[in-house]
């Protein structure tokens, strides 16, 4: 079974547009679209770099410096527990100790187990994984100290507002439009409708995070390559408030993952508060493969259901992850009027589970090429190719190269891929020469095994439903938004058997349905519709986590649940996501 056969092209024609004459507009020099690590470092930078300069005679003048966030507060959508390395903080903010940063801790104690499923083994921490010197820390925390920290420069934080559309002129980005809100099902405007609005910019830096959508255009719209197509995993994390105490960083591997790639973690924000996660990279071949049904029944082991016993599920999210590496990462991230930062641009190392320090020095670098850009009165492509040049030369590209390799190596199952890496870690990265070439997730041929699909009843106190994990994601979709999935016209009956097999299993709670078609007066059933060769439709209902939705079907943009129809998502309507609240 190949989903990739079903995917539908990326809409360009409706996601870069040109500026309308008579929209509602704001106009800045600078505007970054998302309000995560990357975008808010860059934010802070440049605000510190243009007030230096005037300080100083240097005759720039006042610069207006946008931050456009789609969550209803900073922080929303940053569910909390990361192990952090503080390198980019202390460059940002050299005036402040480690001690005045929004840190848990740091990391004293850490062990890793290769686990099966009645015990585990503790092994020595392999090279890239130790976090001496590191910190633990709540993200949506450090998200909103971010965002203090930027209003404070005199930074105009714009939340609630998705960008929807990107703005553009020729092969020049001009800004983005907004995501229309109060939008009833069939699309037109309901009770507290609002229009979309119109930022231009000068320049505009795209720090939307994993599987930006206006990333993903901007990269096929320009034909920017890489090396490898971005392949990505699915994490899916618990806040828990614990009987017994933690005292350590635990990653593990292993059970229950099977042969697919990924691991779990457990970190301490608090002596009695625990963030739990799991991650399983998507070019997993068991089209059985459930990542949040894996993480309850992880819970269920020895070593982590002693941790949990008595305790109380607080949050719950799930994000994809891009984890292609070196080899993934676009040959370009800039463009007339726009750069591309972080995650949206794939700077995350995944030996290390790093990708926080090294999107908000992306940030950094990306606001040191604007503001020259600035100055110059010029932001050409020419221009803003400084900031590829300097992530280039950076630390951030030599240690993606360092590890290039690590990650890719296990698409042939867990057990060769560990023994190539740790043959890579021996010889630093140069085994096995050459770049290891994968193919998207989507493409993936995925086995389904015969029967009814494995079933797992959650007793809701140590496991749960993914209806009540997402409650606890504090969902706020309303049920009558227009459906934002776009979908395949092509879906072979055994693609439409397995997502109908599969329609209580979405990662985010999404009971996306096929169902007869707009081409026969009459709908018959699903599968006899996908026989017929007839379009499948998509319920609109939405989940409270759009963002995990798994690249399982493939190529740039589609946030969807790995069993809804074959589709695309388009941006979604109004503040109708997960809202992270966990700070203590």
């Amino acid at each position: 079974m190949n989903p990739a056969a079903a995917q539908p092209a990326l809409p360009l024609d409706r996601l870069v547009v040109t500026p309308a004459a008579d929209a509602e507009r704001i106009e800045l020099d600078v505007l970054f679209v998302g309000a995560g690590p990357a975008g808010l470092a860059g934010a802070i930078e440049l605000a510190r770099l243009v007030k230096r300069d005037n300080e100083t005679g240097g005759g720039l003048g006042d610069v207006a410096i946008g931050v456009l966030e789609k969550a209803e507060a900073l922080g929303e959508h940053s569910l909390s527990g990361a192990v952090v390395n503080p390198n980019a903080l202390r460059e940002l903010f050299p005036e402040l100790a480690d001690k005045d940063f929004p840190f848990r801790g740091p990391v004293t104690k850490e062990a890793v187990y290769l686990m099966t499923a009645g015990g585990q083994v503790r092994i020595p921490t392999p090279p890239t994984m130790h976090n001496r010197g590191h910190f633990i820390a709540s993200l949506c925390e450090l998200v909103r100290w971010l965002g203090v920290k930027a209003e404070e420069l005199g930074v105009n934080v714009f939340t609630g507002f998705p960008a929807a559309q990107l703005l553009a002129r020729g092969d020049r980005v001009m800004g983005v439009r907004t995501q229309a809100a109060g939008l009833d099902r069939d699309g037109k405007p309901g009770a507290g409708y609002a229009a979309p609005n119109d930022l231009i910019a000068r320049v505009t830096a795209l720090s939307e995070g994993t599987r930006g959508l206006l990333s993903q255009a901007f990269f096929e719209w320009q034909r920017v390559a890489a090396d490898n197509p971005q392949i990505y995993a699915l994490g899916v994390k618990e806040i828990w408030e614990t009987k017994q105490p933690l005292d350590r960083v635990i990653h593990t591997m292993g059970w229950p993952l099977g042969d697919a790639f990924g691991g779990s973690f457990l970190y301490p924000l608090e002596p009695h508060l625990v963030a739990l996660g799991l991650v399983v990279g998507l070019d997993y071949r068991d089209a059985d493969t459930d990542v949040h049904v894996l993480l309850q029944r992880l819970k269920l082991h020895p070593l982590v259901h002693g941790l949990l016993a008595g305790g109380e599920m607080v949050e719950w999210g799930a994000k994809t992850i891009p984890e292609g590496g070196y080899y993934s990462v676009p040959r370009r991230r800039s463009g007339d009027g726009v750069v591309v930062l972080g995650d949206a641009a794939g700077l995350v190392d995944v030996p290390s589970l790093k990708g926080i320090h090294y999107a908000m020095q992306s940030g950094m670098f990306a606001a040191r090429a604007i503001f020259a850009a600035l100055k110059a009165d010029d932001t050409t492509a020419a221009r803003l190719a400084e900031y590829d040049r300097l992530v280039d030369e950076s630390f951030i590209m030599r240690d993606l190269y360092h590890t290039r390799n690590m990650r890719l190596a296990f698409k042939d199952g867990f057990y060769a891929g560990g023994f190539k890496a740790a043959l890579m870690t021996l010889t630093g990265g140069r085994f096995p020469g050459g770049r290891i070439a994968v193919e998207a997730d989507a493409a993936v041929e995925r086995m389904a095994a015969p029967g009814a699909s494995p079933t797992f009843t959650p007793d809701g106190k140590l496991t749960f439903s993914k209806v009540d994990a997402v409650f606890k994601a504090g969902n706020a979709t309303r049920d009558t938004i227009p459906s934002h999935l776009i979908v395949g016209k092509h879906v072979s009956p055994e693609l439409a058997r397995r997502r109908l097999r599969g329609g209580e299993r979405c990662v985010a709670g999404e009971r996306a349905q096929l169902r007869g078609l707009q081409s026969h007066r009459r709908a018959g059933p699903p599968l006899d519709a996908a026989r017929r060769g007839q379009r499948p439709q998509v319920q609109a209902d939405v989940s409270g986590a759009c963002r995990a939705r798994a690249p399982y079907y493939g190529a740039p943009s589609q946030h969807r649940c790995p069993l809804s129809p074959p589709g695309r998502l388009t941006q979604t309507f109004g503040h109708t996501t997960s809202l992270y609240q966990t700070t203590t």
